[in-house]
């Protein structure tokens, strides 16, 4: 059993409530069992929901695509540290910032499956399994963060709201193969690992790993993790020797993982390369130097006074900052700044994931109830734990946790997705307490409506619904056209039998609108021009520039660029912003069925919603 930490404001109940049954050497134990039911409820569930309406066995978002392509490339022969996509962008190719982390394990379940089914096959059933493979790390870590603040019950409610959390976002859905999904995985299981009772070494050193494959895997999860490092930093400046073995298993860990995946991923040749985007000398060397020296400090003076800790771990802060500013001070600022201005305004401010939260709530204002109301709630919650004296180690991890996710979220609304995931822990405890109350005492209406409605709040989706139902009923009053579910639209120029035509032209170069790019690439033997991918900035804006000018000008670009085929589809969303700015461009030209002489339709696809055009040489 933990022991209690009257220091950290540990409470001999919860504590004990959360600790493993007699015997057992985990905490993750009294676990297996409800998690694997879960599981297997999730995959039936997921089943039935995912051929019931099936379109593709990939997922709709680009990435899910391109990562497929990155995989086909790997298994097809090009090398592990390759990352060009020599398809892709101008003549030159463009190097993808991806890692080759998350292509390993969907590469090695293709080749498993290609023992024994055909290869379409077999790639359709990595991309089924892969993605509820990722959930099992968000359900276990979950569940556990329940029991620690709740007990058994908390447990069980933790485990119910981490099921619906999986079930009710895209990034779990079958064909979902970026790396979101395996990003949750990792911040779920170093909060869990953070918060255990007693702080456990062995946990500390697995969210020390955890940490280190986050960086790996992408940039985005950065701030979560010089958040994770300022909490373990924190605790030892506080606690001194009663958490040396902790920190010093985070530190040690996180230097020799990132140090592990630094040359296990990053080809010597780039060894000099300091990107911002990606695991490179940048990333690898500040964690290193920032977790090393940690380490040594807290080796050397977890003993002394705090003064003396303070002083030390001022000395590692220091130490850090100066080397970043030394060898990358240019990943201080947002990676996205030395994008083109061109690109800001006609794609990157069309991105959802990239809106803020003046621009979500300008555009979609009832959409901010499933983005931002249960973490706020949340982190509420934990202040008043915090401020009642119960296990605020826990409540304390929490909290910054979800604040810096927060913070994310109203810069760019994907961090809203690890808030809400985060947001589970605090309210499964709540929601078991409730409970308890209400079962305690079942004639009162109050408490039970007390309880029903906070496990409610606790579900990201339920305000997402209230708010869509709401926005749909105030169209209605207002007379307004009531909004829909999306339609399938956006595929009609994307799947295969859109691309088929496409296939069939002469391998050569494609230009069309960004969202294209990725389907042309799994489609198709072609080179796409654009694809949204801000390292293909040269290939995004000769597409924009060729679409904006006048015909007499496009064709220069398109012929400049070596393009054979250029692909228009009218209902992709670029055509219609392009065609607004400018009406006198190429792309508004051909929206109005006026088609310069340079360009020679395809047979075919005159009707198709994917017209095709040869330019003339």
């Amino acid at each position: 059993m933990f022991k209690s930490n009257p220091v950290a404001g540990q409470i001999g109940p919860t504590s004990a409530a959360a600790a493993p049954r007699s015997g057992s050497l985990s905490p993750l134990a009294p676990l297996h069992r409800p998690v694997l039911l879960a599981f297997v409820l999730l995959v039936a569930l997921t089943v039935v929901m995912h051929f019931s309406s099936y379109v593709d066995y990939v997922g709709a978002d680009n990435d899910d695509v391109m990562r497929l392509v990155e995989v086909r490339d790997l298994l097809g022969g090009q090398g592990w540290f390759d990352l060009m996509q020599y398809r892709l962008g101008l003549e030159s190719g463009t190097l993808m910032h991806w890692s080759r982390l998350i292509d390993l394990p969907i590469a090695n379940l293709i080749m498993f499956f290609s023992l024994f089914m055909s290869p379409v096959m077999a790639e359709a059933t990595a991309l089924f399994v892969w993605p509820l493979l990722t959930t099992l790390p968000v359900l276990y870590a979950l569940a556990l963060g329940g029991a620690i603040l709740g007990g058994p019950s908390g447990r069980l409610i933790g485990l119910v709201l981490a099921f619906l959390f999986v079930l009710g976002i895209n990034r779990f859905q079958p064909g979902s193969i970026d790396h979101h999904n395996v990003q949750l995985g990792l911040i779920a299981t170093i909060a869990a690992c953070l918060i255990l009772p007693g702080r456990p070494p062995f946990a500390h050193a697995l969210a020390g790993v955890a940490a280190a494959l986050a960086i790996a895997i992408g940039a985005e999860t950065t701030p979560h993790i010089a958040i994770v490092a300022a909490i373990v930093a924190v605790q030892w400046l506080w606690l001194g020797e009663d958490m040396k073995a902790a920190a010093a298993a985070f530190a040690l860990a996180m230097a020799a993982a990132l140090t592990a995946v630094f040359f296990l991923t990053v080809p010597p040749a780039q060894y000099g390369l300091v990107a911002c985007d990606a695991l490179s000398t940048g990333f690898y060397s500040l964690g290193v130097v920032g977790a090393g020296a940690f380490f040594l400090v807290v080796s050397a003076v977890s003993g002394r006074s705090f003064v003396t800790r303070l002083a030390a771990l001022g000395g590692v802060g220091a130490a850090t900052i100066g080397f970043t500013l030394l060898i990358a001070p240019q990943c201080l600022g947002n990676p996205l700044a030395t994008l083109d201005p061109l690109l800001v305004s006609m794609w990157l401010n069309n991105v959802t994931e990239a809106q803020s939260i003046v621009s979500q709530l300008r555009a979609e204002p009832w959409t901010a109830g499933g983005f931002y109301t249960v973490p706020v709630l949340a982190m509420v919650l934990c202040a008043h734990r915090i401020r009642q004296g119960r296990n605020v180690h826990a409540h304390g991890v929490l909290l910054a946790l979800l604040a810096v996710s927060w913070a994310i979220a109203l810069v760019q609304v994907r961090g809203a997705v690890f808030s809400n995931m985060l947001s589970a822990i605090p309210f499964a405890a709540l929601v078991a307490e409730l409970r308890q109350r209400s079962n305690a005492d079942p004639k009162n209406l109050r408490k039970g409506l007390v309880f029903a409605g906070s496990a409610f709040a606790a579900v990201p989706f339920v305000w997402a619904l209230s708010g869509a139902l709401l926005s749909m009923g105030v169209n209605k009053v207002n007379g307004e056209e009531v909004g829909s579910l999306p339609t399938q639209q956006e595929n009609l120029c994307t799947d295969a039998a859109a691309m088929a035509p496409l296939a069939r032209e002469p391998v050569g170069v494609v230009a069309g609108p960004s969202n294209l790019g990725a389907h042309i690439l799994r489609f198709t033997s072609h080179r796409a021009i654009a694809a949204p991918y801000h390292r293909n900035q040269g290939g995004m804006l000769t597409e924009l520039h060729a679409g904006m000018a006048t015909p007499a000008d496009a064709v220069k670009f398109l012929r400049g660029a070596g393009v054979t085929v250029l692909a228009f589809c009218k209902s992709d969303g670029e055509i219609s912003n392009v065609a607004a700015v400018a009406p006198d461009g190429l792309y508004a030209q051909l929206d109005k069925g006026i088609v310069p002489d340079w360009l020679a339709p395809v047979a075919g696809t005159e009707n198709s919603p994917l017209q095709l055009y040869r330019i003339s040489p």
